[in-house]
């Protein structure tokens, strides 16, 4: 019995005639419509056709698809041939696709607005964003900003000499190229890159006041201007870009070296040209020390210096498109020799560096460094000075340089920079 009634759920015969309504008195017929008229009684076909016009009424479309219940076979070859009855619902079109459409196109513009209209909440990230700086002061100037980031800083917190010493180079670079002066050399002009010849430093200066943290914004301006018949200045001037105060202040004397005889070379007319009107007078430090810097005696060169930093060998990312080493890591190298107790306990507030010649790949190098106590300040602090050599282990001297120091935590004065 039970497996009959399993077997007709699945398998439904012809549907069995309709039994006769009983009824007793007073009772209305359930065959009976509301007017009281006998109702014609409704056939299986007829019956799974309500049956499946009500369930696909009730399950949604996917994405303007079809309905799961439209991939079902037919019932029968008269429920299948027979039309839906068509209702004010099922009629009206699909509008889940034009939907879509108009809210990703309303995500979108509001995407670009928020873009448009972003404000960040700090003044400083307002000024050259994206750092890569521009042109100022009618042409003869050049602005960019760098944020300190966590691999610049050092052991104080602050960002390295070595640091802002970069800043001054890619500032240099841009402005060079900014100018659309940009040949295929380091720093060369097109003229330049004719002749093959390239700029070198000869000597820097610089003064530092005060050593930015990370995080902070600092804004560089560099120039050029004349130096004698034959080289070139340029100065810097770096400051807090929030606060205005200045950073550091530097300058620097350039010459021209022939790439392939690696002597000194005169400028050219036609170099000339192209850099004159660029030139502006105005010096970033105007109390040049001039103070004839050290030499060793010739007899007892090995013991002069106090300090010793022997075996310094350059590596191959030391060495710039000109295959000499990058004049930067020379004050790195210099610094080597410092003895670990004034790096403890004093900071470098400024250096004279003389570039004698470059350096290869292959040179092995040694730093001497001779400290000298000085009593100058005015609130008793005792202030240091060095004298430093860094010379190729076979006798030439590559760098001359004399650095001060001032203890840490000193407070230096506010230099506000200048308007430009």
């Amino acid at each position: 019995m039970a497996g009959s009634i399993a077997a007709s759920a699945f398998f439904p015969g012809p549907p069995a005639p309709p039994a006769a309504p009983k009824t007793t008195l007073g009772e209305r017929p359930d065959s009976l419509d509301v007017r009281g008229v006998a109702a014609k009684p409704a056939t299986s076909s007829s019956a799974v056709r309500a049956a499946r016009t009500r369930a696909h009424a009730a399950v949604p479309k996917v994405n303007g698809g079809k309905s799961a219940l439209e991939h079902e076979p037919a019932a029968s070859s008269s429920s299948s041939s027979a039309a839906a009855p068509k209702t004010f619902y099922n009629q009206l079109p699909d509008w889940s696709m034009l939907l879509a459409a108009i809210t990703t196109i309303f995500l979108a513009a509001e995407k670009q607005w928020t873009l448009i209209d972003w404000k960040p909440k700090r003044p400083d990230m307002l000024v050259d964003t994206f750092g890569f700086g521009r042109i100022i002061h009618d042409g003869f100037m050049f602005r960019q900003n760098f944020s300190i980031r966590s691999y610049e800083i050092g052991a104080d917190r602050t960002a390295s000499i070595e640091t802002l010493m970069n800043h001054l180079q890619e500032t240099a670079l841009n402005h060079v190229k900014g100018a659309g002066l940009l040949g295929d050399g380091f720093g060369s002009t097109p003229e330049m890159s004719k002749r093959n010849l390239f700029w070198v430093v000869s000597q820097m200066q610089a003064i530092v006041e005060r050593y930015p943290c990370w995080g902070d914004t600092v804004e560089v301006n560099t120039w050029v201007g004349p130096h004698g018949k034959n080289g070139m200045r340029r100065d810097w001037h770096i400051r807090d870009s929030l606060t205005g105060h200045t950073v550091m202040k530097a300058t620097s004397k350039w010459v021209m070296m022939n790439k392939l005889t690696r002597k000194l070379a005169r400028i050219p007319d036609e170099v000339r040209t192209e850099i004159e009107p660029y030139f502006f007078e105005h010096a970033a430090i105007e109390d040049e020390d001039n103070r004839k810097l050290p030499k060793l005696p010739e007899h007892d060169r090995a013991t002069s210096a106090k300090y010793v930093r022997t075996g310094l060998t350059p590596r191959w990312a030391d060495l710039d498109i000109n295959q000499h080493v990058n004049n930067v890591k020379y004050i790195g190298w210099i610094l080597e020799s410092a003895p670990m107790s004034i790096l403890e306990n004093h900071e470098l507030a400024g250096m004279v560096l003389d570039y004698k010649r470059e350096c290869g790949r292959d040179n092995v190098l040694e730093s001497h460094t001779t400290v000298y106590t000085d009593c100058t300040n005015e609130s008793g602090e005792t202030t240091l000075h060095c004298e430093h050599l860094l010379r190729l282990e076979s006798g030439p001297i590559i760098v001359k340089a004399r650095t001060t120091w001032k203890p840490k935590g000193t407070k230096c004065q506010e230099t506000l920079a200048l308007s430009w």
